[in-house]
């Protein structure tokens, strides 16, 4: 049956300004959990599937469909909690942090973790496992010298973002470019119209923000080194798993497979250095997070974390989001706006822009960066293909609006996952990033000026 003719473009556009509206005033209004206002809007989104009489096997049909692209997400970020807790007390990150105390300048800091990240996430290929790994550890120096949280998770996830997006590995960026139908590494040549500038941007902010910073107070770092050497294995053998990861990110083996295997690497180190470990104690830090129990309060804060129990709040979220996002598709809601949008598009720049926001909307909508690529990617692609405009400026204006936003999303799959990775809110930590606000800025001045839009062989012979 097609819902489309059944749903008028007015009809489609109250129903989704009602549900983005309580959206917004739960969260930012009422500072309510986005679980209740997401689920509040399935009940609107419910309530509009009755009222319209539309077959009430759209509901069921829709949360099914909805979720099927966030479960390897949610079973990622279970291994995520779980890898997070054996690196603690297999003594990996903190070694990571004692290091890092020895040779990052604290003046510097801040931009310094933004440009390791961007390096290390372009190696990697996934923002996630950057954030979950050295993010933790960078956010772990931030804390003990004073610095503001929502800065440190600024900039972290600003370069973890820059580096998946600009990474061959990137599984966000095989994905636009698959959509576009544009070969990937022009692809990731063209995103620099827009990356590049957001890069250096981003990189002057948190350079003056650190900068305003660099008094930060001294005198706790070597109480702290000292107490992680006394109370974790501190060496060079942290370095191990690390270097696994970027290994199997070379050979591009899957993330499942890849967290999986440093989970288990971890756990074979945490028996090597301390042999009187029990597999039960090991079993239920895996599954509760690691509790540290250093006597210093800070520290004890800071590294108790983990878990797989610890993810469970951002799977119940992605669970409501993607279950929204599902019947908001099958009922047809998001599509007919979306289509009305093409064909009332007379220019290059005004589709370029549209695009833009349609994943951003997408992102908001849905709350899942793979599908704020794959929905508005197939709905303009014929566009794109009628005035000759070269797919890698489409596969480019999906990254800056569909990827790099999802970050932002408070009840999207990757906002959620740094909040709960980090312990900071979405809507804290959110103006820091610089480059996820900076991206689609540099995308629309290039739509508008025309820099960086490219076209076809066939129009360039013409001209």
């Amino acid at each position: 049956m097609n819902m489309n003719k059944k749903i008028s473009l007015a009809e489609a556009s109250i129903v989704l300004s009602l549900i983005i509206l309580s959206i917004s005033i739960g969260v930012i209004g009422l500072k309510l959990s986005p679980n209740i206002t997401i689920l509040f809007a399935i009940s609107v989104s419910i309530l509009y599937v009755i009222i319209k009489r539309l077959p009430m096997s759209l509901i069921n049909d829709g949360i099914v469909s909805g979720l099927k692209p966030g479960i390897i997400p949610i079973f990622i970020f279970l291994l995520v909690g779980a890898l997070i807790s054996v690196w603690i007390q297999a003594g990996i990150i903190p070694t990571l942090m004692v290091v890092g105390f020895k040779i990052i300048s604290v003046k510097w800091f801040v931009p310094s973790v933004f440009l390791v990240c961007a390096i290390v996430g372009s190696a990697v290929g996934s923002a996630f496992t950057v954030m979950s790994t050295i993010g933790i550890a960078f956010f772990g120096i931030g804390a003990t010298i004073g610095l503001n949280p929502a800065l440190v998770v600024g900039a972290i996830v600003s370069g973890s973002v820059f580096g998946d997006k600009m990474s061959p590995l990137s599984e966000s960026t095989n994905l636009a470019s698959a959509i576009a139908g544009a070969d990937l590494f022009k692809h990731i040549k063209h995103l620099m119209w827009s990356t590049v500038p957001a890069f250096f941007v981003s990189l002057i902010l948190f350079a003056v923000l650190g900068m305003s910073n660099s008094n930060a107070d001294l005198s706790e770092i070597d109480t702290v080194v000292n107490v992680l050497e006394a109370n974790f294995s501190i060496s060079a053998w942290a370095v191990v798993p690390i270097l696994l990861m970027l290994i199997c990110a070379w050979k591009k083996i899957p993330a499942i497979i890849t967290i999986l295997f440093n989970v288990i690497v971890g756990i074979v180190m945490i028996l090597i250095q301390s042999p009187s470990v029990s597999i039960a104690s090991i079993a239920t830090m895996v599954e509760k997070g690691f509790v540290s129990e250093t006597g210093n309060q800070e520290i004890d804060l800071l590294l108790s974390r983990g878990g797989i129990d610890s993810m469970m709040p951002t799977v119940s979220l992605i669970i409501l989001t993607l279950s929204l996002g599902g019947i908001l598709m099958k009922t047809g809601l998001i599509s007919i706006v979306i289509e009305s949008l093409v064909k009332r598009l007379s220019s290059t720049w005004q589709l370029i822009v549209i695009t833009l926001f349609s994943s951003i909307g997408v992102n908001i909508f849905i709350g899942e960066q793979f599908l704020s690529v794959i929905l508005p990617g197939n709905a303009f692609k014929d566009a794109y293909k009628e005035r000759n405009i070269d797919p890698v400026v489409l596969s480019r204006t999906l990254e800056d609006g569909g990827t790099v936003i999802n970050y932002l999303i408070p009840w999207g799959i990757a906002g959620s996952f740094v909040a709960s990775t980090f312990g900071v809110p979405t809507l804290t930590y959110l103006p820091f990033v610089f480059f996820s606000l900076l991206s689609p800025i540099f995308s629309i001045l290039s739509a508008i000026t025309g820099i960086g839009v490219l076209y076809t062989e066939d129009v360039k012979k013409i001209q």
